[in-house]
C-alpha cells in the first residue's frame, strides 16, 4: 500500500521561508514522478510543482517559479519543497503526490496517490 506522508507545514511571516517534506513508502519510489499540489480554502487544488523520476525534469506553476524549488532523494524516498518569500496568496493546504509513470506532468488527474496535506500559512 503506497503512503505519502507531508510534514513541515506552520504559520510563517510574509517573506519568509518554509521547507516541505514528503515521506514515500509502499511503491519503488525512484521509478516515480512526484508532485505538490496545493488547495486554498473555497478554491480548487492546484498545481504547484513537480519533479521526473531522476530529478532531473522539474515543473511549476507560473505563481511560484523562481521562489519554490522541488527535490527529490531517491535513496531516503523522500521529495521535498523549499518555500522562499513567501506571501499570504500561499496560505493553504499541500498536498504530496505520486504518479504511475515517471514524468512530471501538472494534471492532478495524472497521480493515482496523495498525501493527508499540511498546512502552510502565510501573515502579512
Amino acid at each position: 500500500q503506497v503512503q505519502l506522508v507531508e510534514s513541515g507545514g506552520g504559520l510563517v511571516q510574509a517573506g519568509g521561508s518554509l521547507r516541505l517534506s514528503c515521506a514515500a513508502s509502499g511503491r519503488t519510489f525512484s521509478s516515480y514522478a512526484m508532485g505538490w499540489f496545493r488547495q486554498a480554502p473555497g478554491k480548487e487544488r492546484e498545481f504547484v510543482a513537480a519533479i521526473n523520476w531522476s530529478g532531473r525534469s522539474t515543473q511549476y506553476a507560473d505563481s511560484v517559479k523562481g521562489r519554490f524549488t522541488i527535490s527529490r532523494d531517491n535513496a531516503k524516498n523522500m521529495v521535498a519543497l523549499q518555500m522562499n518569500s513567501l506571501k499570504p496568496e500561499d496560505t493553504a493546504v499541500y498536498y504530496c503526490a505520486t504518479a504511475p509513470h515517471g514524468r512530471a506532468t501538472q494534471a492532478a488527474a495524472t497521480y493515482d496517490y496523495w498525501g493527508q496535506g499540511t498546512q502552510v500559512t502565510v501573515s502579512s
